[in-house]
């Protein structure tokens, strides 16, 4: 069990523990270890964080880039993501160490960062812990909107493709709803774990399928612009931050290794798997946009051609990312539902079944709130960017160069690697920030043009 100390807190405990607390400690975590992830689970793992519905988004946003952009951003940009993984991995080790923990979440490294930092900001250790759960509950509710409207919009296709049946999104969004209703009132999601298993294995496939289609008939490259209007990189700023969406699972995946030293490194998990995402990332981007040019839809797979084989390429990722909806949504609720239970002392003044109803009662609205959302924004390459640059940004980038600053505030690399700490994330975070500010006002701008 974590604890809440502050630094004086910690500064004035003893650093050392008795042998039969040592044996104790020593025990419980090799209990521990031995149900911890394997090197290559963690990979697995760190991959199905990383690859969503995101990455059928990128041949539109390589069309708001064009194609030599495009194609030279995403390396850049994941080369940016992954050095501010690291840094996150960094301080989480480096305050764990100093505490006397086992690991730490995002939200907590914000919150020890401070209370363990320069005096000043020592009391504003809750705010940045609250800060960074109100992005990750922004960034998840975001995700569980953009999958309503992508189930919708797919399922919508097919539909049109085979029948003479022409019901609007906002029809399939709204049909779809009793269905993610009832899939949300599993409080234990253990029991989505063979679905979504089966989903994940059914969505490998269908990647192959789409690039199948991809490398056949190409144009040549001469026939699509090497950039795009400068106006409209934010666009693909957001489309492009947003796939790499696997920033809040990254202290969860590396706590749960048996060697979690393997994570970082050269030739680490991280960096093994964000070669990889990055490669599959570029040539879904690039193909995508070759291949169907200024017609290419929010997602691939509304471009793929009325055939069998590709209709049921819809039908496996909009299953696919149906049944991942739960998972995303359990994130704010698990924030959300312990406060309320805390702030109105429901322990101690309800009964387990009025806790329970009340409970329904909780992700019923929820969930009701996305479908809202979804509904006012149905275009799905706009939702995408929106998200991504207004979320995505500040926690993959923005707030880990933050708290790298603070957390090695006092200069013990000495003052020469100090300064180029700071200079690094200065720009790193600037970047981030830019991306935050032009993306979100080029996304809402975009929004409102559509719908005037």
């Amino acid at each position: 069990m974590t604890r809440n100390v502050s630094s004086c807190e910690y500064e004035s405990q003893p650093h050392s523990v008795d042998a039969e607390e040592t044996v104790q400690l020593q025990g419980s975590r090799e209990e521990k270890r031995f149900h911890k992830t394997t090197n290559c689970e963690t990979l697995m793992n760190f991959l199905k964080g990383n690859t969503g519905a995101g990455i059928l988004a990128l041949p539109n946003g390589f069309m708001n880039a064009g194609l030599l952009v495009g194609t030279l951003g995403i390396p850049f940009m994941a080369l940016l993501c992954t050095h501010c993984m690291h840094t996150l991995v960094h301080c989480s080790r480096h305050l764990s160490s100093k505490l006397g923990q086992d690991s730490l979440d995002y939200s907590k490294v914000a919150l020890y960062a401070c209370k363990l930092g320069p005096a000043p900001i020592q009391k504003y250790g809750r705010t940045a812990r609250r800060i960074i759960n109100v992005f990750l509950m922004v960034t998840q509710f975001g995700f569980c909107c953009i999958y309503l409207v992508f189930v919708s919009t797919n399922i919508m296709q097919v539909v049109l493709d085979y029948t003479d049946v022409n019901i609007s999104v906002y029809g399939y969004l709204t049909i779809l709803l009793p269905f993610v209703l009832l899939l949300t009132m599993f409080r234990n999601l253990r029991h989505l774990a063979l679905a979504s298993a089966v989903a994940n294995v059914l969505q490998i496939l269908g990647l192959c399928i789409i690039f199948t289609d991809l490398f056949h008939n190409l144009p040549p490259t001469t026939s699509r612009p090497l950039s795009a209007s400068i106006s409209k990189f934010p666009l693909y700023f957001g489309t492009t931050i947003f796939a790499y969406e696997g920033i809040g699972v990254i202290l969860p995946i590396e706590n749960e290794m048996k060697t979690p030293e393997d994570f970082g490194g050269c030739n680490g998990v991280l960096n093994t798997g964000m070669v990889f995402i990055s490669c599959l990332y570029v040539a879904m981007g690039f193909f995508g946009y070759l291949k169907y040019g200024e017609e290419v839809a929010g997602s691939i797979t509304l471009n793929l051609p009325a055939r069998p084989i590709y209709e049921l390429v819809r039908v496996i990722f909009a299953v696919s990312v149906f049944l991942s909806y739960p998972l995303q949504f359990y994130v704010p609720l698990k924030f959300i539902w312990p406060f309320i239970k805390k702030k109105k002392k429901l322990d101690t003044t309800m009964s387990l079944n009025m806790q329970q109803l009340l409970e329904h009662l909780l992700r019923a609205s929820l969930v009701l709130l996305t479908y809202l959302l979804a509904l006012a924004i149905p275009k799905l390459d706009l939702f995408i960017s929106l998200v991504g640059a207004f979320a995505s940004s500040c926690l993959a980038m923005v707030f880990p160069c933050i708290l790298e600053v603070i957390v090695f505030w006092d200069g013990e690399m000495g003052r020469f690697k100090w300064v180029c700490l700071v200079a690094k994330n200065v720009f790193i975070a600037a970047f981030g920030a830019f991306g935050f500010a032009t993306g979100t006002y080029a996304s809402i701008k975009a929004i409102v043009a559509a719908f005037s």
